[in-house]
């Protein structure tokens, strides 16, 4: 799987994760969500993501 796919994949199932977690445990879990939105916008200008390092590591290509 390539890297960018990875991002994507990490990036929609952290979503999921913390929406779910806003509705079942508490509503403060709702700023992981904004957190998500913030980091993929900065991503997209400035083209660095510190998901990728990681998958990287995971040996994504």
């Amino acid at each position: 799987m390539t890297v960018d796919n990875g991002v994507r994949m990490l990036a929609g199932a952290m979503i999921l994760l913390s929406v779910l977690l806003t509705h079942f445990v508490h509503p403060a879990f709702v700023w992981l969500t904004l957190f998500i939105g913030a980091n993929l916008l900065q991503s997209a200008f400035t083209g660095i993501c510190p998901a990728v390092f990681f998958l990287k590591k995971m040996g994504f290509k």
